[in-house]
Order: C-alpha cells, then structure tokens, then sequence
C-alpha cells in the first residue's frame, strides 16, 4: 500500500532508482521509501536525530534536566526519636518516613521501641469477627434456589425456625464438656415479676428439645417424652417414658418432667435428638405443604397457636435461648436476618391484644375506662401505636379495649416506640417493663397495659 508522499519523485511520478532525493541507490541521506525498505542495499534504516528549529539558530537540542529527586532528611537522633510514634502510625510524611526507616536500620535501641509501637498499634485495632454473618447462610440459599428451584421447598413460615435452629446448631457443635455444663439462668417475666431457673447449656437444650415436642405431637412425629428422648451419660433412657400420667402439655411442666426424667443431668449427648428432631421438624413441615397446612392448631396447654405461627414462636425462643448459651460461655451472637426478626415481631404484636385482655381479666391490668364506647368484633377502637425501629422492624395498631377490635390510627391514644431487638428481650422476659427503653407518648396507663403485655409474653 502507497504512502501519502508518493507524488514525490520517488513515486509514480518519477523513475525509480534515480538519484534525486527519493531514490534508494542514490546518495545523500538515503532516507527515502527504498532506504527504508533496505532494498538491495542490506543497510539498516537510519533513525534522524531531532531536527533543531529555526530559534535555535540550528544548534542540536540541549538535553532534558534530571528529574529533581526529593533530598533525604537530615535529622538528629532525638527528633526521629519523637517520630516513632506516628511512624508506628503511618502518619508520617514520605520524607519522614525515609529518614526513621533509614535511622531504624543503624540504632538498634530505636528499631526495638518502633517494634513494640507497632505491635500497640495493631492491639488499638478491633479485630474483625471469625463469626459468619448470620444472614450468610439465608442469602446462599436463596442464590442457590434462583439458579435451582428446590423440589420440595421449605414454606416461608418455617425458614425462621430452620435458620435459628441450624445457628444455635453451629454455636454447639465446638463445646468441650467444660461448656456444656456451664450454668445457664432462663428467665422470664410472671405475672407483675420476674421469673427465673437456674439449668446449664445442656439443660437449655433439653428445655427446647421438650417444647419443640408440642410441635411434633401436632405433625405425627414421635414425642420425645413419650419416647425418653434425654438419655444419661451412659446412653441408658430416662424414666420419664415410664411417668403414669400422659406427658404435661404446658411448656414449662413439659421441660420439668424432662429434666426430671433423666437419671443424671442433661449432657452433650442431648444435642443429637434435639438435632435430629429439628430436621424432623422441617422436612414434615416441607411435605406439608403451603398455608392451609399452616393453619393446623398447636396446643401449648393453655392455648393454640396456628402451625406457622407455632414455628415462628420455635425460632424465637431458640434465638433466645441461643443467646443465653453464648452469654453463659462468653461468645458473640448476632440477632436474626431482618426478615425473620420481622416475623417474630409480628408475631407477638398480633398476640398483644388477647394477652392484654387475659391481663385485664385477670386483675393486672387497668379495666377499660370506655366500656360503654366498646365497639363490635372488627369495629375500630382505642388503639396504640406500637413503632419499632432498626432492620426489623415496623408499625402496629394495638387494639386496646378488645381483642376483636381493629386498630385504627382515627383512634390512636398512645404512641411507643423501641428498638427491634429491645422490644424482643422485653417480650422474652429479659427486660422488664420498667427498664425497656422505650420513648413514650400518650396514654401512659394504656402504654404501661402494653409493655407489661409485651413482658407477660414470655415464659419458660
């Protein structure tokens, strides 16, 4: 392909091989298209110098001055001395930090302090956390199940218990006996007081092991107390099978009978059963199927709770429970991925307004000053506004005066407002109505009736 100069002589215009200025065999410069081809000559192309321009009178280019190159510091021992400290720091300038680096290499008693300086300074950072973040496990599953649609998914309403469950499985699965023994105190919130018993981790976990039993009993699977699910430390079943009477129903005499019913107290051992009836628990509830299954009645004893709700209460007090166990060993937990801690929230708003009113008949809480207002089931009435702040979140009308009413913000008497996992210890008994840090407006008597609702929610 031609170049653009070749209308010159050496191009189609003129002869090739000429002398003039172009041509390849010819003298002068020897820079033309043929030179630079190297034809026939087997010389190597010539690389011109730079031409010198017409202000310069014709004279070559002076050369380019060297760079100027930072000097190194020249400072005295005790000065570098003082610049130990924000060396250690990194807050240095470039320079500085040439001059102690370079000072560090020839005064030995000055590299041992920088040494230890900068072993203070990595002690002054807070080290990150060896934990998982506790949504890791949610959000793999869920990348998982976009890319492969699980045969026979898990329903929404057990996704809480599943990930709780497998969290508190992961905190066990490391403890020597030394932990497994180490003492524990449940505690919940009884009436206008605090309650509490004193067990250990095992005991936590035979504890949950006995209630998550009521959930079972409901799908078909075995009891463990009927089956003498706690074994003692020689493998041998306790005696809690061979109890007369059918198993307790209420979640408290449930867990005593447990206890009772192993001939030493509960161990490591317990974790398997407990382990395996969770699963159980799970896979039943995935086989069940979608919400009209989710509707089946639970009965804890005193009262029933629908299947979904039932395990949403499960997740919950093995969060709970969980945090005792890591408090009792001195270990971080984190609280639920915010979706589940919604639904637990959601969970105890929604059970407020009946635990409210078994309160007012029971003479703990003020009678409803506006009988005679009292309104139809599903009428609007005194409400509260229950806001809670943090990732899970929301806002709540709390009927007031019925538990068939509906809460309706034209009604509104009170405003509470808390924080997620705040208004979770309160409602699991580890907070009492009086300390919960709660902001308040409105009614104080009805907001009182609530926080104390919100308490008597626990149990053991």
């Amino acid at each position: 392909m031609n170049g653009p100069d070749d209308s010159g002589p050496g191009g189609p215009g003129g002869q090739r091989g000429q002398g003039g200025p172009g041509g390849g065999d010819g003298g002068g410069d020897g820079g033309g298209r043929d030179g630079v081809s190297g034809s026939g000559s087997g010389r190597p192309p010539r690389i011109p110098l730079p031409r010198a321009s017409v202000e310069d009178g014709g004279l070559p280019l002076p050369a380019a001055p060297a760079p100027d190159l930072p000097q190194p510091l020249r400072l005295e021992h005790p000065v570098l001395k003082s610049l130990l400290g924000a060396w250690a720091l990194a807050a240095c300038s470039a320079e500085e930090t040439a001059a102690v680096e370079e000072h560090l290499g020839d005064c030995g008693g000055c590299a041992d302090e920088a040494r230890r300086l900068r072993e203070a300074v990595g002690l002054l950072q807070r080290p990150e956390s060896l934990d998982l973040d506790p949504g890791l496990r949610t959000r793999v599953i869920d990348g998982c199940l976009t890319r492969r649609p699980p045969r026979i998914p898990v329903p929404r309403w057990a996704q809480s218990y599943d990930a709780e469950t497998a969290r508190l499985d992961a905190l066990l699965q490391d403890f020597g006996d030394a932990e497994w023994h180490a003492p524990v105190r449940l505690r919940w919130f009884r009436g206008q007081e605090a309650a509490s018993r004193r067990t250990t981790v095992a005991g936590v976990i035979a504890h949950l092991l006995a209630v998550d039993g009521l959930v079972a009993l409901a799908l078909g699977l075995d009891d463990p107390l009927e089956t003498g699910g706690a074994r003692d430390a020689d493998g041998a079943r306790g005696t809690g099978a061979d109890r007369p009477d059918a198993p307790p129903g209420t979640p408290a005499r449930r867990t005593e009978a447990f206890w009772a019913g192993s001939r030493f107290p509960p161990t490591r051992s317990v974790r398997g059963p407990w382990r395996e009836q969770t699963h159980a628990l799970v896979r039943t509830a995935a086989f069940t199927g979608g919400e009209a299954e989710g509707a089946m009645p639970v009965s804890y004893g005193g009262f029933e709770l629908p299947l979904r709700d039932a395990m949403l209460d499960r997740a919950f007090e093995c969060w709970v429970h969980a945090e005792d166990i890591a408090e009792a060993v001195d270990y971080p937990y984190a609280p639920p991925a915010p979706r589940h801690l919604h639904g637990m929230i959601d969970l105890a708003a929604r059970m407020l307004p009946e635990t409210l009113a078994a309160r007012r008949r029971a003479g703990l809480a003020a009678p409803s000053h506006h009988t005679r207002h009292l309104v139809s089931a599903g009428r609007p009435g005194r409400s509260l506004r229950l806001e809670i702040e943090g990732s899970g979140g929301g806002q709540w009308l709390i009927p007031l005066d019925s538990p068939a009413a509906v809460g309706s913000a034209d009604h509104e008497v009170a405003h509470v407002a808390l924080d997620d996992v705040e208004f979770c210890r309160l409602a699991a008994g580890h907070v009492s109505p009086e300390e919960a840090a709660a902001g308040q407006l409105g009614d104080r008597e009805a907001i009182r009736d609530v926080l104390f609702a919100a308490a008597s929610l626990s149990r053991m």
